[in-house]
């Protein structure tokens, strides 16, 4: 596990250096890595397990700039890979980069070019919510940007009504559960309020319906 950290910093430390680290938010489960730091300590102590690292990239793109990732960190050990849809992914035995950005409309099921990067990403539903909610984290003289906790926590609980396997949902909501449970603890149910009010009726429907399936009623009445 140490040896995924130790990779995920130099890749980080690389993004900084080319000037892309201030352009794109960390999301999915590696952003719990970053909330210890977020956290008082002790508080919340993140366990991370999966190999993908997921990058969001906001639109419209303003760097005018362009980098070809994929060479950047070739002398890393990152190799350029493609799934069977065309999503490009940079691999390496350690750990795996996508990139993201939200879909729009009705969406379209093929890669999204991101010339300025040498890339393409995946667009994905409810990542907007995710923009509008960023904070900046500092960890060893870098600043990342993440999701808000009680954003990344809310929309775990979103996304995990979408899976089509069990387990990946018990994680999704593993996961969410146990970032909003640390910030009550840390006396920040308001933000998690805030957030939830700010949604769209259906999502918010959507989140109460999984609380209500989990057995969360301390947070359902924290929402309600």
């Amino acid at each position: 596990m140490q040896k995924k950290y130790a990779l995920f910093h130099k890749v980080l430390k690389r993004f900084h250096d080319i000037g892309i680290l201030d352009e794109i938010v960390l999301v999915g489960s590696w952003c719990m890595y970053f909330y210890k730091d977020y956290f008082a300590p002790g508080r919340y102590g993140p366990s991370i397990r999966t190999k993908d690292i997921d990058f969001l990239v906001p639109l419209p793109v303003r760097s005018k700039e362009k980098i070809d990732v994929g060479e950047i960190l070739k002398d890393e050990g990152f190799l350029v890979t493609f799934d069977n849809r065309g999503y490009m992914r940079l691999e390496h035995p350690e750990i795996r980069i996508e990139f993201l950005v939200p879909e729009k409309g009705r969406g379209i099921d093929k890669p999204y070019p991101l010339p300025h990067l040498g890339v393409n990403a995946q667009g994905l539903r409810f990542l907007d919510f995710l923009v509008q909610n960023i904070i900046l984290i500092e960890s060893d003289d870098l600043n990342i940007k993440v999701p808000h906790p009680a954003a990344f926590g809310l929309h775990k609980l979103i996304i995990s009504a979408r899976r089509k396997t069990e387990a990946k949902l018990l994680k999704d909501r593993r996961e969410a559960l146990n970032v909003l449970r640390a910030l009550i603890e840390q006396g920040e149910s308001n933000e998690i309020k805030a957030k939830f009010d700010h949604m769209p009726d259906a999502w918010q429907k959507k989140i109460l319906n999984v609380l209500g399936e989990s057995d969360s009623k301390d947070i359902i009445d924290i929402l309600a």
